[in-house]
């Protein structure tokens, strides 16, 4: 009985120490982080630009729809079909679709010729419409690499013309906020430049 006792014990000292591992990159509340991360452009900034659009020619980039465990500030880990935890130690400082949104008008109007319009302003030319939902802005445990996927549908005024398209980018990381913060911002930033590829050679085929 002594051994099985001590047996016992021991296999719930493995368990105990496997949680407190893992607790170590996921996890519940805690401590807030000590700074807060964004998403950056890895397109150079061309500086100040003029530019003319033609009528149905601007694009209006609109923040994407998002499932309720991207609906917060901080980063989702895929453990299981079934499980999501959070990233311990890593917080955006603002919700993932307005920062993807900002993201990808940033982009568009850094890589291409399009007049990128703020939604308040769509008024002025209704031109091109970039909405859609972003699927997937985690770290996937099982692969070791964050994903993030975003379905675009790009539409001209009054829906005379619809197009969708997947869009979805990887980035290795080791599941820690050092690691996975900034291979978010590198596949965000792939998404960002494939789509706005797209909408630049939208109306010219």
């Amino acid at each position: 009985m002594k051994l099985l006792a001590r047996i016992l014990a021991t296999g719930v000292l493995v368990v105990s120490v496997s949680a407190c591992s893992l607790g170590g990159l996921l996890g519940g509340g805690g401590k807030a982080p000590a700074t807060l991360q964004t998403l950056t452009p890895e397109i150079p900034d061309p500086g100040p630009v003029t530019r003319n659009a033609v009528s149905g020619q601007s694009v209006t980039v609109a923040t994407p729809i998002v499932p309720k465990e991207l609906n917060t500030l901080r980063v989702p880990v895929q453990i299981s079909a079934t499980d999501v935890q959070y990233v311990t130690g890593l917080q955006w400082i603002d919700t993932p679709d307005r920062l993807f949104q900002q993201l990808v008008s940033e982009t568009i109007r850094r890589s291409t010729n399009r007049v990128v319009l703020d939604g308040g302003l769509a008024t002025l030319d209704p031109g091109l419409l970039l909405s859609g939902q972003l699927q997937k802005f985690g770290y996937d445990a099982a692969s070791g690499q964050v994903i993030v996927e975003y379905d675009g549908a790009l539409s001209t005024a009054g829906g005379n013309r619809v197009e969708s398209r997947r869009f979805v980018a990887t980035a290795p990381a080791n599941g820690t906020g050092a690691s996975v913060g900034p291979a978010l911002n590198r596949a965000a930033n792939q998404v960002a430049r494939d789509v706005a590829g797209w909408v630049g050679n939208s109306g010219s085929r």
